[in-house]
């Protein structure tokens, strides 16, 4: 049997006692040391036994301590000098005893055998439970150090609408989600909804971070992908004029998107003119990092997309078709360029004929949108598979509802890419499936639209991840 002694003197430690009493226990038996009889409720269990001394006193402590083996001690005392007097007494007498003590005091012990309990802040931490809009942080579970927490997810958020395996867990983890009174275990195409509740698990720092990125308004891509835009530039494969265009539209991206930084990352350097204007880039907002290794191409971008949370990858068509495996791998957005400059961009197309896919991307469609000032237009295909154009329409209008912005639905019987083939003035959104890294050749027989993106690529292309 094991044997805990409990000092108590107090008010909290009478109603400590008391729930204690209610303990149905037959492998513990608790020994409590008190010097005033107010301090013990009116009805003790027979599993608690009782002694009547001061705690202050080392000679009476040291007899109790050695007259049996204690697992373990609990000081819950209402006066701080006879607190540290006791924790004196009982480590003097037992240096290995885990002490667990109540502290409303703020007692400054650096012992590891010694757990303190301060009363303050969890007091505090229960009433901040009550303020809305804040997160849970579980007190009295794990570590209590804040690496379980509950946060609620507004309707505006960059996680509303986001399933599970496109949101950053890296550190942290939703291990559950909680919805009109229902717990759901999540699972990778589980999708996170305005008003629903995570329950997360975690690096306390990393928790606070995502409780940010959770309340941050809508308009904040390329979060929750990562933080910054990557714009890889192979002098070997490019010429000096894509090269220029490569870099004022990614300069021109990041003076719009809400990114925190643009990485340049140049492989296989020539000195030349090119060279020397990236490397005028470098700046606090800007960060220029040059190959001179001849490191393996796939490496560098895996490193480097991890290193600097790459939350969209900038390149130009020629890059994206020779390297599509590897850029789909990255399971991060791709903006492939179009042949005239990004400002030439009039509106933000979408070809509605993957209910499923397009669902998955449609909140980030939203967010770019509102940060590009661009709306949003919906080609719906009557030849398409009539229930997902109906349920995607649907899903659309719902979302431009919640976040305020256009979006216009073109009903048509013709094939809209024969009628978008001839334009070269707008940004489509097309979902990163395994459809889209198969050959042209096996693509053309292909009855969904986004599989031909190809057909519309002298336009801007950003590819966003629909897979797990």
């Amino acid at each position: 049997m094991k044997n805990i002694l409990i000092v108590a003197s107090g008010d909290s430690a009478k109603v400590f006692l008391s729930r204690i009493s209610d303990l149905v226990s037959k492998n513990r038996r608790f020994h409590v040391v008190y010097y005033q009889k107010k301090s013990l409720p009116g009805d003790l269990s027979e599993h608690i036994l009782t002694y009547k001394f001061d705690p202050t006193s080392y000679v009476k402590m040291e007899s109790l301590l050695k007259s049996h083996e204690f697992t373990q001690a609990i000081i819950i005392m209402s006066n701080i000098t006879d607190t540290k007097a006791t924790y004196e007494n009982i480590r003097k007498v037992d240096e290995q005893i885990h002490i667990v003590l109540h502290d409303k005091w703020s007692i400054d012990i650096n012992d590891s055998k010694t757990t303190i309990v301060n009363v303050h802040d969890i007091v505090s931490n229960f009433l901040m439970n009550y303020i809305p809009d804040i997160p849970i942080y579980a007190a009295n579970i794990g570590l209590g150090q804040g690496e379980i927490a509950e946060f609620m997810i507004p309707s505006g958020s960059p996680f509303s609408y986001r399933y599970m395996y496109s949101i950053e867990q890296k550190r942290w983890k939703v291990v559950a989600i909680y919805r009109d009174n229902r717990l759901i275990i999540p699972e990778r195409n589980d999708m996170i909804l305005p008003n629903d509740s995570i329950l997360a698990v975690g690096n306390p720092n990393v928790l606070k971070s995502v409780y940010k990125s959770i309340n941050r308004e809508f308009g904040q891509f390329p979060i929750p992908f990562g933080e910054n835009i990557y714009c890889f530039i192979d002098m070997s494969l490019m010429r000096d004029e894509e090269i220029e265009k490569l870099t004022n539209d990614s300069m021109l991206l990041h003076s719009n998107l809400n990114s925190n930084k643009l990485i340049f990352r140049v492989y296989n350097p020539r000195y030349s003119k090119s060279l020397d204007k990236i490397k005028s880039y470098d700046s606090h907002n800007m960060c220029v990092e040059i190959d001179f290794q001849n490191i393996d191409k796939d490496d560098l971008i895996k490193q480097d997309v991890d290193r600097y949370r790459i939350g969209l990858f900038i390149t130009n068509n020629n890059f994206f078709h020779r390297y599509i495996e590897l850029l789909y791998n990255l399971k991060i957005p791709i903006l492939k360029l179009g042949t005239r400059g990004f400002y030439h961009i009039k509106e933000l197309l979408v070809m509605g004929d993957e209910a499923i896919n397009l669902e998955k991307i449609s909140s980030i469609i939203f967010d770019i949108s509102a940060q590009l000032k661009l709306n949003i237009t919906l080609y719906n295909f009557e030849e398409s598979d009539e229930s997902e154009r109906e349920q995607i329409v649907e899903h659309f209008q719902n979302l431009s509802r919640l976040f305020e912005q256009n979006i216009k639905i073109v009903n048509t019987k013709s094939n809209p890419i024969r009628v978008l083939k001839d334009r070269d003035d707008f940004l489509q959104f097309i979902p990163f499936d395994h459809k889209i890294i198969q050959k042209k050749i096996f693509a053309i027989f292909s009855n969904k639209l986004n599989s031909l993106y190809f057909e519309l690529e002298k336009n801007y292309q950003i590819f966003i991840p629909s897979e797990e």
